[in-house]
């Protein structure tokens, strides 16, 4: 075997493990954009949400940042308490676009005067995300 048929698979076999730790690390940084997400919202830091939004946003193919502001400013003055309740959670970089990922979830939110909830909906959430240099943002979001 010449040294030139030993290096090519070798090489080959280098760069199918490097291509597999960048896919394995946009999605540690994928589920992580999720996760912030969620703790900004328990915290109601609005400008945080607001930063991890695409430029282009949109919630159920209508509403814009403004609106998410918008919402986000009233819940958060009606609740003193927020809680994002993932009942499960799964997320996944696209398998034709890199620079694209998804997540579906069943959530619960719930609202909170003091301790206790005094609402609760639940949700069945699909969002977009969009990866902009090394930070994924969330591009379209919808809701059942």
């Amino acid at each position: 075997m010449s040294v030139r048929q030993f290096a090519l698979p070798l090489i080959m076999f280098f760069a199918l493990l490097a291509g597999c730790s960048d896919r394995e690390d946009l999605q540690v940084a994928l589920e992580a954009a999720v996760q912030q997400l969620q703790d900004n919202l328990e915290d109601k830091q609005t400008g945080a949400v607001l930063q991890q939004l695409h430029p282009q946003f949109s919630a159920q193919q209508t509403y814009e940042r403004d609106w998410a502001k918008r919402t986000m400013t009233l819940l958060f003055l009606r609740h003193q308490n927020i809680k994002v309740l993932a009942l499960s959670k799964h997320s996944q970089i696209d398998p034709t676009y890199r620079d694209k990922g998804h997540s579906e979830a069943q959530i619960a939110l719930t609202g909170a005067e003091g301790l206790i909830p005094d609402s609760a909906r639940h949700y069945s959430v699909a969002l977009e995300w969009w990866l902009e240099g090394d930070e994924w943002k969330l591009a379209r979001l919808n809701w059942q």
